[in-house]
């Protein structure tokens, strides 16, 4: 997967219908890329100061048994909304997270935007911009 360490966050769109998310970020090297990160089969996602001229450090996968010690207030706070989904115990819970092959991608920042994704699917697309954006 390529590297997104130092990218700037352009946008992202979260399509809820669909169950995606797709980021959009510009490398700020000599020669600008333009890389996009789609996230596809998406169950649950939080993003925490979202701003702008936000900077990833980086998006790592971290094992999916790390995902419920490090969000139980946020899931306790979601279960009577059945969010992220409806589950009875926090072992209903991760079988089902493994079972259905989800991936925890966690967004760690430099400044701004940072988060995490449960997501079956993570693309990332590059496009050389061939060009300097200075403002």
């Amino acid at each position: 997967m390529p590297s997104l360490h130092d990218n700037i966050i352009l946008s992202y769109e979260v399509d809820l219908e669909n169950k995606r998310i797709r980021m959009r970020t510009r490398s700020s090297h000599a020669v600008p890329k333009n890389m996009d990160v789609l996230f596809s089969g998406v169950m649950a996602h939080a993003f925490d100061t979202p701003l702008h001229g936000s900077i990833i450090f980086d998006l790592d996968e971290w094992e999916i048994e790390h995902f419920i010690p490090y969000n139980r207030e946020l899931l306790e706070s979601g279960k009577g909304q059945a969010w992220p989904v409806s589950y009875d115990s926090y072992d209903e819970l991760q079988i089902r997270l493994i079972e259905e092959k989800y991936k925890y991608m966690v967004i760690s920042s430099s400044y701004g935007l940072s988060g995490w994704v449960l997501a079956k699917n993570v693309e990332i697309t590059v496009q050389e911009t061939g060009e300097r954006d200075e403002g």
